[in-house]
Formats: structure tokens, sequence, C-alpha cells
């Protein structure tokens, strides 16, 4: 089969096509670095994982790039509130970012550029823009810049929505604009904001609209047309349908595909850093779900799918991992880890399909079964085929457990050795509690364990345990 996308300029799935045979350009928008990353933002980053995991294991040749917009109102209204520099903000919540993704398995970006590095390639943009005549300078000698919205015809396409329809862009003030709906492009220097925050232009000193940071960067790293560009719902306007629009209205063909990913909600609303409703990493570790559970539970939901956070269904996914984590700690005591196997003709059809992770993890759970029947019955030669075909899918998805991004390298083995000497010993005094016939103390020890997330199961070799489901 064809990968085929849904693409939001056209809204329908569409056979992906490359621009370029072999290799795929992708451009996701980052984060805006005013404060440190929640659970919300970094589905993106999983999401787009998957995707570029998918891309790499079909034979292309992917150059993925993910901004940083450390530039913005918000980041000025933090640094004024905490009395520090503007970048000193923005770099310490990209260095958490960067933090949470290692933690979550994302993969390096190809390129991570920061807004403020492409200052040069902005100016040239807009003085495109304004010679063609889709910009203008504000005539109250503010010092801005704004895209004239009614030059441009297809305005609203990408969000389906006519510009009459459409409330005053609120990222600047109406005084100098010819309408309420233009655009910034560039902002006039304010005496009420930091001294630090302006860069020299030829409309005067000043800094970027949120907008055109990445169209520049799209236009520097991946050319004038490129690929996929990627985005949360929320998204699609203003920010998508304005980088479109200047960015075709000076020539640029820009992106061929449009893939948005649906948001992570709690309570019914959406979780944002404005309503003050947000969960990080160290809070979901307060439950006791590592990082590639999380992973798992982002992956288990289609990427356009809205998930409306619970801690029951983070659980449950989390347990429905274990699961999975358990035969592959099986499978690979009794054969040996071995290589990746193939991917069944199921998954690969189903992520073929617009990314359906959610069919893609049925297929997965029923290998899974087939393995587990297997190591019940001994039969070696099917549990070595399910677990390289287990692992396959898991190293699709970002989560396999045998994975280096999972297993720590020496300090988690450090770790695991500690653990595995502690449970021998709880082990070995349930054995010797079974010697004496003491079937209370035996079944006490046991449940200890199971409340501290170990699983014990007899079998003819002797008691194995495993990480399982906590009481």
């Amino acid at each position: 089969m064809t990968l085929r996308l849904y693409d939001t300029a056209t809204r329908s799935v569409r056979d992906f096509v490359p621009r370029e045979a072999g290799k795929v350009g992708v451009y996701l928008c980052g984060l805006t670095l005013q404060a440190p990353p929640h659970i919300g933002h970094l589905r993106s980053g999983v999401s787009y994982d998957v995707l570029r995991r998918w891309l790499l294991a079909a034979g292309y040749e992917v150059t993925f790039v993910r901004n940083l917009t450390d530039i913005d109102d918000k980041i000025l209204v933090k640094a004024q509130e905490q009395g520090k520099p503007f970048w000193s903000i923005a770099y310490a919540n990209e260095l958490k970012l960067a933090e949470a993704y290692r933690a979550l398995g994302v993969l390096p970006p190809t390129y991570e550029p920061r807004a403020t590095g492409h200052i040069p390639e902005m100016h040239e943009l807009i003085a495109q823009l304004i010679e063609r005549g889709h910009a203008y300078p504000a005539g109250d000698g503010s010092g801005d810049v704004y895209f004239d919205v009614r030059s441009w015809p297809a305005y609203g396409a990408l969000s389906n929505q006519s510009p009459d329809d459409m409330q005053s862009a609120d990222c600047a003030p109406e005084r100098g604009k010819r309408d309420p709906r233009d655009f910034a492009l560039w902002k006039g220097a304010k005496p009420d904001e930091p001294a630090d925050a302006y860069w020299p232009s030829p409309w005067g000193r000043g800094r970027p609209g949120w907008h055109i940071e990445c169209s520049a960067m799209c236009w520097r790293y991946l050319g004038a047309e490129f690929d996929i560009h990627g985005g949360g719902l929320d998204l699609i306007f203003p920010h998508h349908e304005n980088e479109l629009a200047q960015s075709q209205a000076a020539d640029l063909p820009f992106a061929r595909y449009w893939v948005h990913h649906g948001l992570l909600g709690i309570g019914g609303t959406k979780m944002g850093k404005s309503l003050g409703n947000t969960l990080d990493l160290a809070y979901v570790a307060g439950l006791g779900v590592r990082p590639v559970e999380l992973r798992y539970y982002y992956v288990a939901a289609h990427y356009r799918a809205r998930i409306d956070y619970s801690e029951d269904a983070l659980r449950a996914e989390a347990v429905a991992y274990r699961r999975i984590e358990g035969f592959v700690q099986r499978a690979a005591e009794r054969v040996g880890a071995g290589q990746l196997g193939e991917l069944p003709a199921g998954f690969a059809a189903a992520m073929d399909d617009d990314l359906n992770t959610s069919a893609a993890l049925a297929v997965l759970h029923e290998v899974v079964r087939d393995g587990n029947n297997a190591l019940a019955d001994g039969d070696d030669v099917t549990v070595r085929t399910a677990l390289g075909s287990v692992r396959a899918m898991l190293d699709i998805l970002g989560v396999d457990p045998l994975d280096p991004a999972w297993t720590g390298g020496a300090r988690a083995s450090d770790l695991r050795d500690v653990v595995d000497s502690l449970v021998a010993l709880a082990l070995e005094q349930r054995a010797q509690a079974r010697v004496r016939k003491d079937w209370a103390a035996a079944d006490a020890l046991r449940d200890q364990l199971k409340r501290a997330g170990v699983v014990v199961e007899d079998t003819p070799q002797g008691p194995r345990w495993t990480i399982g489901e906590q009481d």
C-alpha cells in the first residue's frame, strides 16, 4: 500500500507523493518557550516522531525541522514578570523541552532552528511582500509592517473560512492597519517592553511577528516547496493560514501536505499554560507511570483524535504496555533478544492508512497473544518469530522495551542488578516459607511484591518476576 495522509488543505485523505523521489522534508511547528512543556505539548513531538519513523522504515531520507519560538509577546511578558532577560527564559525552557523529548524517546530533529537566528531571512521575505503589494509599513511611525489580507484572494482557504467572517487579528494594535484582519509581519519597538528584545530593520527597530518566522525557517531549511507541514489543530488558524498566505504571496509554493494532530485536553477543555491546568512529566512520574508508558498512551489513540486526559485511562494504557513488555522480556529470556523481525501486513496497512496506530496496536496484541501461547507450549521457533515481529512493530511506535532509549545503558543495568538481588532475596524467603508449608507467609510476600509493582509467576523452571500492574 501507499502511505495516505489526511491533508487539512483539501480536507481529504490523500496518497502521499513526495516532491522528490526517496526524500521527504517535514516542518513541525515547535513550542513558544515562555514556560516548560506540559504533556499536551509532548503529544505533538511523539505524533510526528511516529510519522518520521514510518517514513524512515519506508526507506525515505527524511529532513525533519522543528523550530523554537524564542521571541514572542508571551515570552516578553514573562521576562518583565520575572525580571530576567527574555532569552534566558527561552533558553531555560528550551533545555527542559529537550530533556522531556529525550525522556519520551523522540528522535532529535535534523535541524532545530530558533526564531532569533533567522531575522535576515524574515527581512528578505517581508521586503518581497512589500514589493509585490501584499504588505505595507504602518503609516503611524510605529515601525510595524502588516500583511494585507485583502490583497491575497486565497486567504482563508486552509481553514475553510471567508475573511468577511473573521475577527480582527490581535497580534498588534489596529491603529496602523488598513484592515483589522491584517496581521503583523514586523513589530516596531515599544517603550514599555524590554530594551534588548529588538533588532534593526529597514522599517525601524523592532522584532518579528509570530507567523513570519516559520515561513522564513521553512524556506531556509526545506526550500521554496516541501512535503509536510505539521502542528496542532489549534494552529490551523490563524498561524498556519497566515504562514501559507505570506509564503505563497512571496512566490513560495510552500507545503504540499498539511498534517495536524488532535489536542490533549483535560476536563473537557484544552490543556494550556494560560488556563493553569497543565500537567508535566514529573506529575506523571508521581503516578508511577514511566515515560515509555506515557508514550504508549499517546500512540494508543489516532494522532488526529482528541485525547481527554484522565488518570484511569493513563493507568489502563500503562498496564496494557506492561503486558507487552512482559512478553518481550520473557521471550528474550527464552530465545534471546535477536533482531527486529518482519512487520505483519496488517500492521503496515494500518500505518499506511493515515498512521492508524490504534488499528496497528490491535495487530500487535494479536501477535503478543500468539507469542504468549507459544511460550506456554515451549514452541521456541514461534516465540522467536513473534518476538522479532513484536519488536519491529514496537520500534516503529518508539516503545520497544529492549531499545537502549528505555534500557538506559549502564546506570539502568546497574539498577536492574540491584532490583534483581532484592527480588531474589524476597523470592528465596517465599520459597523457604513454601517448604515450611507456611502458605500465609508465602502469599504475604507475593502480595508485598505485587504492591511494589513486581508480579511473580510460578513456572516449571521456578518463579519468574516481571514489572506488572500495581494495586
